[in-house]
C-alpha cells in the first residue's frame, strides 16, 4: 500500500521534509540562544555598577563602544565644527530634534556631540567658539533598526540627519567620524540634556522577547511539516485503497 512512497513524486516530498524538518529546528535553537545571550546580558548588566556612576575615563579607554563602556562618562577637547539637527526625537512625550555638532579633536577626527535636545520649530543655538572642553555620556553609532524607526537620510532637508552614526556622516563632513558619540551633561541656554540611553540590542527589550517568539514559531513550522507529511500520506494511501477496491469514481 505504501509503495508509493518511493515514486518520483513522493521522492520530491520526501526530501523536502527531511531538509525542512532540521532546517526549522536550527532557526528555532538559534533565535532561542539569541534570547539566552540577552538573558544573560541582563543579568550581567544588573551585577555591575550603573556606567553612569562609574568615573570618567578619556575616550580612547572607552572605544569600541561595547556594553561595559556605553553610558559612561568622557570628556573630549577640540573646537565646534558643522553641525545638524536630528529631527523626530521624542523627550517627555514632547517631539524635537537632538541638536548635534561635530567636535573637530586634536588629532583631527571628530566626535559627534549631541548639545541637547531642541522642541520641533525652534532655532538651534550656535555652538561655542574657541577651544572647548566637553562632558558627557558615550553612546555607540545608532542604527536603522535601533528604536523601531528605520532612519534615513533621504527627503531630509539639508543640515538633517536621520541617524546618528559614523556611516552617515562621513558623506556629509571633510574629516574621519568616531564610531560613537557623546551626549552632553549640561546643556547651554535654550537645550535640554538628552538622557544616555541602554546599548542597541541588549537587555530584555521588545527585540529580545520577538526571539523568543520566532522560537516558538520555528518548533511550530517543524511540527506543521511533519503534521503535513502524515496527513498526506494517509490520503494517498486511502486513495490506494480505494482504488484497489474499485471504489475511485471520475470525481
Amino acid at each position: 500500500m505504501y509503495r508509493f512512497l518511493v515514486t518520483p513524486r513522493w521522492w520530491g516530498i520526501n526530501v523536502f521534509v527531511v531538509l525542512a524538518i532540521p532546517v526549522c529546528i536550527f532557526m528555532g535553537t538559534w533565535q532561542l540562544g539569541r534570547f539566552e545571550e540577552r538573558v544573560q546580558t541582563q543579568t550581567a548588566a544588573d551585577k555591575q555598577p550603573d556606567p553612569a556612576q562609574r568615573a570618567a575615563a578619556p575616550l580612547s579607554e572607552l572605544l569600541p563602544v561595547d556594553t561595559q563602556t556605553s553610558g559612561r562618562h568622557t570628556e573630549a577637547s577640540g573646537r565646534y565644527g558643522a553641525q545638524f539637527l536630528v529631527p523626530d526625537r521624542e523627550l517627555d512625550g514632547k517631539n524635537g530634534s537632538y541638536v548635534l555638532t561635530m567636535l573637530r579633536t586634536a588629532g583631527g577626527k571628530a566626535l559627534p556631540v549631541v548639545r541637547g535636545w531642541l522642541p520641533s520649530g525652534e532655532k538651534p543655538p550656535a555652538p561655542p567658539k574657541g577651544e572647548v572642553t566637553v562632558a558627557g555620556a558615550l553612546q555607540a553609532s545608532e542604527t536603522s533598526e535601533s528604536d523601531g524607526v528605520v532612519h534615513s537620510n533621504g527627503g531630509l532637508p539639508a543640515g538633517q540627519l536621520g541617524m546618528i552614526s559614523a556611516a552617515s556622516l562621513v558623506n556629509l563632513v571633510p574629516y574621519d567620524v568616531y564610531d560613537a558619540w557623546v551626549t552632553v551633561s549640561k546643556a547651554q541656554s535654550g537645550l535640554r540634556v538628552v538622557p544616555a540611553e541602554a546599548p542597541q540590542n541588549t537587555g530584555l527589550d521588545l527585540k529580545a522577547f520577538q526571539n523568543l517568539g520566532y522560537t516558538g514559531e520555528w518548533f511550530v513550522f517543524a511540527g506543521f511539516v511533519v503534521f503535513m507529511w502524515f496527513r498526506l500520506v494517509r490520503r494517498e494511501a486511502e486513495a490506494v485503497r480505494d482504488r484497489a477496491l474499485g471504489l475511485e469514481t471520475a470525481a
